[in-house]
């Protein structure tokens, strides 16, 4: 059982009913918001772990307010929607989400959705920092640095990472990438991997247009490159 709280964002009073009931018969906490604006006004209040949020909102849809609630926290977001075509799963992740789920879902499909969101990676194995001139992540302490100044990234932005930076000098296929920052139940969702990978390059590359750190390795997936270390200077 787990003691996580949920904020669920929608305007059909159904749909929370059905979310409350699922969602504390697996020992979640609630909280409800029937509008993007009274949902920012919620997580200030709740301090939620997730967030489950439709995208037809009255007034400020859920895109514009997944991308308010990202301006101040890196709460997990699982967008909600009847959409499924692929330029509407990238316009949710591009406005912050980790996941995406198409209605009509199952419950036990969301559950699955919901604990791999909530996944973290403080059980994975330590993993030494990394320290570049322009690159500083220190994993123990969830805390990264690019060119000096510090760098927030969503959770599963730093997930992904951690695993690339885990297996640095290694092709990683997609679906390997996936199945290991997503969960078991992922490996076709190659979308997702193209716009997380698009966000941090822009948060860690010096250049995203010509990537240093984060390599495309053709029809596989990604790699981590680390720089060589430096030369010593000749006496």
């Amino acid at each position: 059982m787990s003691e996580a709280k949920i904020l669920v964002v929608d305007d059909e009073p159904q749909i929370r009913r059905v979310l409350r009931v699922a969602l504390s018969s697996h020992g979640y906490l609630m909280a409800e918001a029937r509008s993007g604006e009274e949902a920012l006004q919620t997580l200030r209040a709740e301090r939620p772990d997730l967030v489950l949020l439709d995208v037809n909102l009255p007034g400020m849809d859920g895109l514009a307010t997944c991308r308010e609630l990202r301006r101040s926290s890196d709460v997990a977001i699982i967008m909600l929607t009847v959409r499924n075509a692929e330029r509407d799963k990238v316009e949710a992740l591009d406005a912050g989400a980790d996941d995406y789920v198409v209605k009509p879902f199952a419950i036990e499909e969301l559950l699955a959705r919901v604990r791999a969101a909530l996944r973290r990676a403080a059980a994975w194995e330590a993993i030494e920092p990394v320290v570049t001139a322009d690159l500083n992540i220190d994993f123990e302490a969830r805390k990264v640095s690019s060119r000096g100044k510090p760098v927030r990234l969503t959770p599963k932005e730093f997930d992904l990472l951690r695993h690339l930076v885990a297996h640095a000098g290694k092709a990683l296929p997609h679906r390997r990438l996936l199945q290991a920052v997503w969960g078991p139940d992922y490996g076709d969702e190659a979308e997702y991997l193209r716009v997380f990978v698009n966000q941090l390059r822009k948060k860690i590359e010096p250049d995203p247009r010509h990537p240093r750190y984060i390599l495309t390795v053709p029809w596989v997936g990604y790699r981590f490159e680390l720089p060589p270390p430096p030369h010593p200077k000749p006496r």
